[in-house]
């Protein structure tokens, strides 16, 4: 998105009219111009330029926001006559370099100049490859919490060679953006399904990836998210001191009241309790809800970067559990009565609640309830490489503490473990 410069009054007057349609047909839907830009990654203040007329936005924003307002298609048949009567006015404005070639008057750098610009205006890349391949990144990050890893890391290899094929073509500068900030998502879904899969060199290439395709396209939500994964990664391994420094990283990277910001926070805390910091922990998870309370829950919650509102009950689950407080126990009870009852869009969640759950009543010393929720996620099939140090905490507890039960749940951890490695 960026200011309009100084262009014929005609398009300046078909931007406006464009704005305004988007206008009503966003009220129309009684959405607020908060709730728009939220939706479209963007702050209100830009939807408020666009809509006065004061702003331009690509072809994807309009996409975005013709399906968010039910438009049926007007506003982007009226954007792309915007587009077109652009066009045709700079085209009237500028003669080719051509012409130019053919004016003898014409200097050679006048003509260099002129043909920098025809360059750089030339593409062998639709805009419309661009959209299929945003849209495809919103879907691999919508399936991330039901797809098997291995699984989804094929198609995201498979969409990562396209963008590389990409790359050597021909196209706008802006073009070539887009292209770039679809290469660092895509390379950083991929670093976390390396992560999941316990990966760690794999994930470790393809955070840089992201990092330095994210530094060229000047994209710090990108870099944050990077930061935040890594504080994931070393949490597991774990580095617990270094997650933290990641987090803060991460948080200063950030937009303001992002989703990576408020999931980097939720790292940190994560980071602070099994450090057995209460004050710090206790602390960031007044931060963390601060944060979420304003949200709306957004439109596709099972989007990895889109920050969901219901997270952050299983993120307080998590957080009190490893710091060993037993209010944990409430939450954890909470996401699995919630989320179980014919829910097949957040498994591992679950998942993860039944571990929470487990680790909380060890802490209470009602270790047959422990046994019983470990085993419930353990035989889920859901839980992820990444996750299996935290099952195998439990497990090597409830062994420690003679229950016989604890004798199955291990054999059916390493069942998970055999049949997980084969696959």
């Amino acid at each position: 998105m960026h200011r309009t410069g100084r262009e014929q009054p005609a398009v300046t007057a078909l931007r406006r009219v464009l704005g305004t349609r988007l206008a009503d047909f966003r009220k129309a839907a009684d959405m607020t111009q908060g709730q728009l830009a939220a939706a479209v990654h963007l702050d209100r203040t830009t939807v408020s330029h666009i809509e006065h007329g004061r702003a331009r936005a690509d072809l994807s924003f309009w996409q975005a926001v013709d399906r968010l307002t039910q438009a049926g298609g007007q506003l982007l048949t009226a954007y792309r006559e915007l587009e077109a009567a652009r066009d045709d006015h700079a085209a009237a404005a500028h003669p080719s370099a051509d012409l130019l070639r053919a004016d003898p008057l014409a200097t050679s750098d006048d003509v260099a100049a002129i043909d920098l610009v025809r360059r750089v205006a030339a593409s062998d890349v639709s805009d419309e490859t661009l959209t299929h391949l945003e849209l495809a990144f919103d879907d691999l990050s919508m399936a991330y919490p039901v797809t098997p890893p291995a699984e989804l890391l094929v198609r995201l290899r498979q969409h990562l060679s396209y963008v590389g094929r990409l790359i050597d073509c021909r196209m706008t500068l802006r073009q070539r953006t887009r292209l770039v900030v679809t290469g660092g998502w895509l390379s950083l879904l991929a670093a976390t399904v390396h992560i999941d899969l316990n990966q760690p060199a794999a994930a470790t290439a393809r955070l840089r990836t992201a990092a330095s395709l994210a530094q060229h396209a000047g994209h710090d939500e990108i870099r944050a998210w990077c930061f935040e994964t890594e504080a994931w990664r070393v949490l597991t391994q774990p580095d617990y001191p270094r997650a933290v420094t990641l987090s803060h990283a991460a948080q200063k990277l950030a937009p303001a009241g992002s989703s990576a910001a408020i999931q980097a926070a939720a790292q940190e805390g994560r980071a602070w309790a099994r450090l057995h910091q209460p004050r710090n922990t206790y602390a960031t998870i007044s931060r963390v809800n601060k944060l979420v309370t304003p949200l709306p829950r957004p439109d596709r919650p099972e989007h990895h970067y889109r920050y969901d509102p219901d997270k952050s009950v299983a993120y307080v689950a998590t957080t009190l559990a490893w710091v060993g407080d037993p209010a944990a126990e409430s939450y954890a009870r909470e996401i699995i009565a919630r989320l179980r009852p014919g829910n097949d869009k957040w498994p591992r969640r679950i998942a993860a609640a039944n571990l929470d759950l487990a680790l909380t009543l060890l802490v209470t010393n009602r270790l047959d309830e422990a046994c019983h929720a470990a085993r419930e996620a353990v035989r889920s099939g859901r839980l992820v490489p990444s996750n299996w140090w935290r099952a195998a905490e439990v497990v090597t507890t409830l062994e420690a503490k003679q229950l016989p039960e604890a004798r199955d749940l291990r054999e059916s951890y390493e069942e998970m473990r055999r049949q997980q490695t084969t696959t």
